[in-house]
């Protein structure tokens, strides 16, 4: 599970790739030629981005002709989801106790 969670921050550490991955997300299926057209790298560097994004599991692929066509796998983020949920919830208890302690300092 760490390791996952650790590889989708990877993965999604790069600005580059996380504008592909909300793209797909926004947009749905595209090729890599859609994708290179608003990227602003050449296709090569798109291909390596989205090879790290299939290894995290966020796209998918599928070959039609020569052509490749990815979309984005949003339920794949559900380890940062949880993880996130985590934090908040341990925060915001941290956060209770110390308004509640500055709660009792004040009377």
């Amino acid at each position: 599970m760490v390791e996952t969670r650790d590889s989708l921050f990877r993965a999604l550490a790069d600005p580059t790739r996380r504008a592909l991955f909300e793209r797909l997300c926004e947009h749905g299926e595209q090729t890599v030629g859609a994708l290179t057209a608003d990227a602003g790298v050449s296709q090569p560097a798109v291909s390596k981005h989205l090879a790290i994004l299939r290894q995290a599991g966020l796209v998918i692929d599928r070959q039609q002709g020569r052509q490749a066509h990815y979309s984005a796998r949003p339920a794949a983020l559900a380890p940062l989801a949880d993880w996130t949920g985590r934090m908040t919830r341990f925060w915001q208890a941290r956060f209770d106790d110390l308004d509640d302690l500055l709660g009792r300092m004040d009377q």
